[in-house]
């Protein structure tokens, strides 16, 4: 499903061919399990290097590496919130980490960007109510933006649909 602003395709977020892709990644920054660990296997020992120099990263905010054997030019990492029943500022937290990966891959003049599902895998976000943050978060910053696409990544089939629906739902 395509919009003006947003692509949502199922696949593996390595092999996307984007300026940027977002790696949902742990506070320390150097790989983990789900998509942290995939990007970091697809992208090499550099990434992990780069990564090290760092000195991890809060969660909502984000920090750019190079991408290193990946197609993407740039690794975005955000660390997502873990999900505490909406009880510990998770809506908000989710949103900054597609906020501020958005700001700075347009800071660095970046033109296209991928985005796995935040938090929603071992952090435990619930797939509907991450997808609404998700879509909207990213559509309205790109309403003022000079990014030009960004390509929602899912894992699965039944992430995608959720996915697909919350844009029907949201944007019609």
């Amino acid at each position: 499903m395509t919009d003006q602003y947003i692509e949502i395709i199922q696949g593996d977020i390595t092999k996307v061919e984007v300026d940027a892709i977002v790696n949902a990644a742990n506070k320390t920054l150097l790989g983990g399990g789900g998509v942290d660990g995939a990007i970091h296997r697809a992208a090499g020992p550099k990434l992990l290097e780069e990564c090290s120099t760092l000195g991890g990263c809060e969660t909502g905010e984000a920090k750019i590496t190079r991408g290193y054997n990946l197609p993407a030019k740039f690794v975005i990492h955000t660390v997502g919130p873990i999900w505490h029943e909406g009880k510990s500022n998770e809506a908000e937290l989710l949103r900054n980490c597609y906020l501020n990966s958005l700001k700075l891959a347009e800071e660095h003049g970046l033109k296209t960007i991928a985005f796995p599902a935040i938090s929603t895998g071992a952090y435990g976000y619930p797939i509907e109510e991450a997808a609404k943050i998700a879509i909207k978060a990213v559509r309205d910053y790109l309403k003022n933006s000079k990014i030009e696409k960004a390509i929602l990544v899912l894992f699965s089939d039944r992430d995608r649909q959720v996915y697909e629906r919350t844009m029907k739902q949201v944007y019609g």
